[in-house]
């Protein structure tokens, strides 16, 4: 039985990780630096590693090509990722040299990570991960914490919960966000 919890992995395909994706050609793809950082943010205990061939090669060599295997633990489950040796259009390398290498392992890496959540929606062509809508005491928080800054500001605040443009993936950011509107006036006003 898996011991990675259903919410380590929902809080992983939940982080919005838009803003890191690189377009190469026709695919998207997340960094294997970004997935790495927001990994350890989310899972400060997270590992991996590179599987070796019997010759101690961080790459296997088959009839059909060059693989890597790499492996990312979280939570205690361990997930890994083969991939091919490709170039940059995604054709297989007859002889691939070590940069092409380390290239894929780094793919592979960034790929096992979306194994346990993080990036996943990438690699399944959507664009964004559905955030949740705000709980309603966050949004009476966050209308509470308006309310001193007008009337025109709270009713602002309210369409965008409803259209979800405020949701549980911004609600801290837009509370701070309220919280200095309000410093600032408080400035203003001395």
């Amino acid at each position: 039985m898996s011991k990675t919890t259903q919410s380590t992995f929902m809080k992983l395909f939940k982080t919005d990780v838009s803003k890191y994706v690189e377009k190469k050609g026709q695919f998207n793809y997340l960094s294997w630096s970004f997935a790495v950082q927001e990994l350890k943010r989310a899972c400060p205990n997270a590992r991996w590693g590179v599987t070796k061939a019997e010759d101690g090669s961080p790459f296997f060599k088959t009839e059909c090509g060059y693989f890597v295997d790499v492996w990312v633990e979280v939570d205690g489950v361990s997930l890994s990722q083969i991939h091919p040796v490709l170039d940059n259009r995604n054709n297989a390398i007859e002889k691939p040299n070590a940069f092409q290498i380390n290239t894929s392992l780094q793919r592979a890496l960034a790929k096992a990570i979306a194994l346990h959540g993080l990036g996943l929606y990438i690699y399944a062509g959507e664009d964004l991960p559905e955030p949740d809508a705000l709980t309603d005491g966050e949004a009476n928080k966050l209308y509470d914490t308006a309310k001193p800054l007008g009337k025109e500001l709270v009713n602002d605040l309210k369409k965008k919960v409803a259209s979800m443009e405020i949701n549980a993936n911004n609600y801290e950011a837009c509370i701070e966000k309220v919280q200095n509107m309000q410093k600032d006036k408080k400035q203003g006003g001395k």
